[in-house]
């Protein structure tokens, strides 16, 4: 930014001796005056925003960080019980396919027994 103002007001400066009417040349010099003068607070308000940044930003951080952590032990906690309940869906699965294997071998072993 600070570049780009600079070329205009460089411009600007240049520009002025294109001026035929010193009227005009001084009226359009006061302006580059003032304006220059009203950039030059802006940039110094924003070198002072600029330098009180940093800490906020890196609070921020922290909080982000902070956040994302939580979250993250929060979503391995879930996890954790999702493990467990498929834990006990499979066990019980595994009960029941057992009880089938066993209704199965039951019905076979009467088949032999009866030809």
């Amino acid at each position: 930014m600070q570049r780009v103002a600079d070329a205009l007001f460089d411009e600007w400066q240049e520009e002025l001796k294109q001026y035929s009417s010193e009227n005009l040349r001084q009226s359009s010099r006061r302006q580059l005056d003032d304006t220059r003068r009203q950039y030059d607070r802006l940039i110094d308000v924003m070198k002072s925003a600029e330098s009180r940044m940093g800490p906020v930003l890196s609070a921020f951080k922290d909080q982000v960080l902070f956040l994302k952590h939580n979250l993250n032990a929060r979503a391995i906690s879930s996890l954790q019980q999702n493990a467990d309940q498929i834990q006990s869906d499979v066990e019980r699965l595994v009960r029941e396919m057992e009880a089938s294997i066993k209704e199965a071998n039951t019905f076979i072993e009467e088949m032999h027994l009866s030809s």
